[in-house]
Formats: C-alpha cells, sequence, structure tokens
C-alpha cells in the first residue's frame, strides 16, 4: 500500500510540471515573445539602417540599398553634421521650446488637476471630461485658426509663440494623469495639515506636489518628447531657418541635399540620438508614474 501512496505522490508531483511544459500557458507565452521579437524588430531594424546608413558612402547605398552593415566605414558624414552650425542651433531652439513647454503644462497641469482632485463643485465632472476629450483633438484641424490667432497675436517667429500652444496641447494628458494620482492621496493628509496651519496653497505646494513626483516627472517627461518631435506647429510659425527646431532643420536638410543620402541618414540618426536617450534613460519614471496614475 505504501509503494501505491508513493507511486500515486510522484505522479502528482509530476502532473504540474507535465502542465507547465504543454498546457495552454506555455503556448501563450511563447506566442507573445514571439510578438514581441516581430515588434523589436519593425522597431529596431529602422533605427539601425538609418544610423548605420549615415557611415556609408552614395554608391554604396546606390548599389546596395539593403544592406545593414557598412562595407567601408565612413565617418566624414557624421563629422560634417555636427560641424554645421545649424545643426547646434537647431536643437537649441528645440531645447529651449521644450523646456518652457515642459514647465507651462506641468505647472498649469498641476493646478488644474488639483483643483479637479481635491475640491468639491458643480461641474468638476463635466471639466474632467472636457478636458479627456481633448486628448482626441488632433492638432491638423486647428492648424488654420492657430495660424491666424498667432499672427493677430504677432506670435509668429517667436519661440514663445510655439511654446505656449504645445504646452496648451499637452495639458490634457498631463491633466488625466495627475488627477486619479492627487486623487488617491488619502484626506487625513490633508486634514492633519490644515490643523498644522498650512493652508490650501501650502498643502498643494509643500505636501501634495512632493507625494506626486512620480506623475509630475512621467507627464513632464510626455510633455518634453511630444515638444521634442512636434512639427507641425513649428511649421506654422517659422520661416526663418534661425528659428527651425530639429524636425523642421532634418526637413530643410533633406531638401538641401537631396542627391546626398547618406548625409542625411547621418542628419537624421543624430537628431534621433536626444529623444531615444532621453527616453532610456527615463523609461522606468514613465512607468512607475503611469503605474501610480492607473491605480488611483
Amino acid at each position: 500500500m505504501s509503494a501505491a501512496v508513493n507511486t500515486t505522490a510522484a505522479g502528482m508531483a509530476a502532473a504540474p510540471r507535465r502542465r507547465g511544459r504543454g498546457g495552454p500557458g506555455g503556448g501563450r507565452s511563447w506566442v507573445a515573445y514571439l510578438v514581441a521579437i516581430v515588434i523589436i524588430g519593425l522597431t529596431v531594424v529602422p533605427l539601425l539602417f538609418v544610423i548605420l546608413g549615415g557611415f556609408r558612402t552614395n554608391p554604396e547605398l546606390n548599389s546596395d540599398p539593403a544592406a545593414l552593415v557598412p562595407k567601408h566605414w565612413v565617418w566624414s558624414n557624421y563629422g560634417t553634421v555636427l560641424t554645421d552650425p545649424k545643426f547646434w542651433r537647431n536643437i537649441f531652439n528645440s531645447v529651449l521650446i521644450a523646456v518652457v513647454a515642459t514647465g507651462i503644462a506641468v505647472g498649469v497641469g498641476s493646478m488644474a488637476a488639483y483643483a479637479l482632485s481635491r475640491y468639491s463643485f458643480r461641474g468638476r465632472e463635466a471639466f474632467y471630461s472636457f478636458f479627456t476629450i481633448g486628448l482626441l483633438f488632433p492638432i491638423g484641424v486647428a492648424a488654420l485658426p492657430l495660424f491666424l490667432l498667432m499672427h493677430d497675436l504677432h506670435m509668429l517667429e517667436h519661440w514663445w509663440g510655439v511654446a505656449i500652444p504645445e504646452s496648451a496641447f499637452s495639458l490634457p494628458a498631463t491633466i488625466v494623469i495627475l488627477r486619479p494620482f492627487m486623487r488617491a492621496i488619502p484626506g487625513e493628509i490633508e486634514d492633519a495639515a490644515m490643523l498644522d496651519g498650512a493652508g490650501r496653497l501650502g498643502f498643494f505646494w509643500r505636501i501634495l506636489l512632493p507625494l506626486s513626483r512620480p506623475a509630475l516627472i512621467t507627464v513632464g517627461i510626455l510633455a518634453f518628447v511630444t515638444s521634442w518631435n512636434a512639427y507641425l506647429l513649428p511649421l506654422l510659425a517659422f520661416n526663418d531657418q534661425n528659428n527651425f527646431t530639429l524636425p523642421l532643420g532634418v526637413a530643410n536638410f533633406q531638401t538641401q541635399y537631396t542627391q546626398d543620402t547618406a548625409k542625411i541618414l547621418a542628419f537624421t540618426g543624430l537628431s534621433m540620438v536626444p529623444a531615444l536617450a532621453f527616453l532610456a534613460i527615463a523609461e522606468r519614471r514613465i512607468v512607475g508614474g503611469l503605474t501610480g496614475a492607473v491605480k488611483g
């Protein structure tokens, strides 16, 4: 009888292992890995093609355009771009506009999220729904009226004429992320702050903002990257090449060097490096902030 019991126990112990190897869960995991590999390939291979293409020559690109690794590494393409003052001017303009737009979006958005999360007033949910609908509003629809408004306010050919509208288009995402995060902070903390003599503004500045730091970093990163990659608004506002941002600089460079494909790839590759490096460094911050917002 003991032998039968031992055999049954051994079979029960082996059963989970067999199910783990061939069960439906294992199949789903392989499919998930396969999909992830395909997505990574579709994302990384074009980036590598652009970056490595800048090290190739134009005859090599014309003879074998699908090749990924250069036969002869040419550094002059990147050297020409890095020594071009226009390239660094484009980066400076992009950084300036992105920093200002991010500051305005995070500052105004945090105050709006505070009011929509900690105050009770008639129409609060309607206001929040209004900002939520703003996520679905494409900037292309507002191109013509926005251009006319910028012209009437003398905002064309000025960096703040681009930074302010970009911050406005970043407000919906900022408020949608910050509001649930701030709403999840216990009311007992606010009551204790009020008993200690802190007013509404003191609670917001000294307690709520520090506790909301992960979400603030997340919305700041999203607003910065959105402004950095913006193309339509700078295109509407700028005609002077000295005011061009990096996306406009890439398009202008492609127009000037239409026949020099290798140099265009080098310029495009260098223009992607700041945004990719910024996102790679801040990836965990984005995930942490969004996770806290969903939990809230």
